[in-house]
């Protein structure tokens, strides 16, 4: 089960396509949908887990908390919607196109992919190239 949860103003237009996307990455992956909870703040909010829970006084976009066992997806997601936002001026995409990559990086992480080492980061993108086309293919 996918849940969307907004600790600022920002709401979701379709929560249900969203979330039948995510769940359609996970089952493309050979994975089990747990339960998955998207958590939409703003950089306040996500700067303070991000001190508190990881001892980095940055700005982030994503913060996960991945409580996956075997092949049974779950977690907890944390998305900026400011640093989303900025993101996507700064790469030159629109909003929506940064926040979906967003959304499914936090996924790709519970499927196994890790962002640490530059090979790590590529086969990360190239996934969320891989599950933004499935996006589109349902869209």
């Amino acid at each position: 089960m996918i849940s969307f949860n907004y600790e600022t103003d920002f709401e979701l237009e379709n929560e249900e396509l969203i979330s039948n996307w995510i769940e359609q990455v996970v089952l493309s992956e050979n994975k089990s949908l747990g339960e998955v909870n998207y958590i939409f703040c703003d950089d306040e909010y996500l700067h303070k887990i991000n001190v508190e829970y990881l001892d980095h006084d940055t700005l982030t976009d994503i913060i996960s908390f991945d409580y996956t066992e075997g092949n049974l997806v779950q977690g907890d997601i944390f998305i900026s919607v400011e640093r989303v936002a900025d993101n996507a001026k700064e790469f030159n995409t629109i909003f929506e196109e940064e926040l979906r990559r967003v959304l499914v990086h936090g996924v790709l992480h519970y499927c196994g992919y890790k962002d640490k080492s530059d090979s790590e980061e590529a086969l990360m993108r190239r996934k969320e190239d891989e599950k933004l086309q499935l996006f589109h293919v349902k869209h």
